[in-house]
């Protein structure tokens, strides 16, 4: 099986490209320079030359809630752009398998919690990340619109949110646990006796290891004619922002104090994915908290300092 991982230089698709490798599955993944994925023709054209068995669609612009806000035009237009040229070229090249990989923001800001697949546009988004949820949305729908008009058989796996190997730590474009690893470990070498939470810390986030939605992607190539047109994958539970903190600092060894600001946005209060079709597949996670949380640390220790 020859698999084309988009985004393979990416957190989810380089954890991908690991396991698929690990099982003797051959990928390719081009670089942005190699291939622009924004333009159409480039697209079509790397689709008829490499024919494909199966395609991951892993690639977009993404970003913690300062980019979100300030760049909605250049979030919503890029990952539209991306996800219908993907999804237009597998059409076209007979590809039978696509996953193409969505987001929890997909999900209406005031959605009963855990979030069921059906609920996908049953209300209003969170605005602080609107134009990124509305981009998955439209990809989303455009396998789903591709299923029924041209009996194609895509599907669009909806993660909770993710973390581990291969994150992006940067300060001004992480996401809250590389985030916090990164401030908090600059915290503890400046001696700092205290950090900064947005918000209350009340709000709850569900987070899974990367490298385990990796396995899922790998399980599902492996019986892909189970799993449903859109499917959530996650651990089915959640914390609290500050739990969290707190799961970071024990980890790091950080003792300082939490401040809270509440003048800063903290999104919505909960979003927990249902993951009932998921574990009628079989399938959950293989990695605890506190341990991805050390791995995620030790990473960043590797790779960022």
């Amino acid at each position: 099986m020859k698999v084309l991982v988009t985004g393979g230089s990416g957190m989810v698709g380089s954890n991908l490209r690991e396991k698929l490798n690990s099982l003797g599955i051959e990928t390719i993944s081009p670089k942005q320079e190699e291939l622009d994925l924004t333009k159409q023709d480039e697209v079509a054209s790397f689709f008829s030359r490499l024919n494909p068995d199966a395609v991951i669609h892993c690639a977009g612009l993404v970003g913690g809630i300062h980019a979100n806000i300030e760049r909605p035009y250049d979030f919503a237009l890029e990952n539209i752009s991306m996800g219908s040229n993907i999804v237009s070229s597998c059409l076209e090249n007979g590809v039978e398998k696509l996953i193409n990989l969505g987001s929890s923001c997909m999900y209406p800001r005031e959605g009963k919690n855990p979030l069921k697949e059906d609920t996908i546009l049953s209300g209003p988004l969170e605005p602080t990340n609107e134009g990124y949820a509305i981009a998955k949305i439209a990809v989303s729908r455009l396998c789903k619109y591709s299923n029924s008009q041209f009996g194609t058989d895509f599907k669009t796996i909806i993660p909770c949110n993710l973390y581990g190997k291969y994150d992006d730590f940067d300060l001004k474009k992480s996401h809250l646990i590389p985030g916090v690893i990164h401030r908090m470990h600059l915290h503890k070498n400046s001696g700092k006796e205290s950090i900064t939470i947005w918000g209350d810390g009340t709000a709850r986030r569900e987070f899974m290891y990367a490298s385990d939605l990796a396995d899922f992607i790998c399980f599902a190539l492996s019986d892909y004619g189970s799993v449903p047109q859109e499917i959530n994958v996650g651990l089915g539970f959640d914390f609290t922002v500050k739990e969290y903190y707190k799961m970071i600092a024990e980890e790091i060894g950080y003792i300082g104090n939490f401040e809270f600001d509440l003048s800063k946005p903290t999104g919505m209060r909960q979003k927990l994915v249902d993951v009932s079709k998921q574990q009628s597949l079989g399938w959950s996670p293989p990695t605890n908290t506190r341990e991805a949380i050390g791995k995620t640390y030790s990473y960043f220790l590797d790779a960022w300092t």
